[in-house]
């Protein structure tokens, strides 16, 4: 899909890319990790969307300069804000809205993702929790950034790694 496409209408057309890419590796990972419960595949797909979002929250500026853009148009439109002023770099309180936005959005995959730890074999539980928990440290950094992935590029730091272990 990143070959033909450079943007999604829709969040629909987008959470059909973030399953291909991210969701169906989850669904792997559950049957490697092992599972009790039928809803850990729906859970490991909501976890593929969540971590998905956040890697484009945070990459918004690198795949810009791919000419992508992953936020969907149609939030573009709810906020007022455009491509071209997202090309501009124009970081303003329409850019933050519409990125407070999809931050909301992952947060409610990760609601419907966490109940998956429960619901896999104990000695997996901990390389997932730490992925779950790593992703969300990512997303809380780009909130306390205010947003701005522009201007550097929102990164785990050494203290975020250790600090829930």
């Amino acid at each position: 899909m990143d070959l033909t496409t450079a943007s999604y209408r829709s969040f629909e057309d987008l959470y059909r890319y973030c399953y291909h890419v991210a969701s169906t590796v989850g669904l792997i990972c559950i049957h490697i990790f092992g599972f009790h419960d039928s809803r850990a595949q729906e859970c490991a797909e909501a976890c593929g969307i969540a971590f998905q979002l956040t890697n484009i929250l945070r990459d918004v500026k690198e795949d810009l300069k791919r000419h992508r853009i992953y936020l969907p148009l149609e939030d573009f439109q709810r906020f007022n804000y455009t491509e071209s002023e997202l090309r501009l770099e124009l970081m303003d309180e329409r850019f933050r809205a519409l990125m407070r936005f999809e931050a909301q959005r992952a947060r409610t995959f990760y609601l419907k993702a966490r109940p998956l730890v429960g619901m896999l074999e104990r000695d997996s539980r901990p390389a997932f929790w730490a992925m779950f928990e790593s992703y969300q440290c990512l997303l809380k950094n780009i909130e306390r950034r205010n947003y701005d992935v522009l201007s550097h590029r929102v990164q785990l730091t050494l203290q975020n790694k250790f600090q829930k272990w």
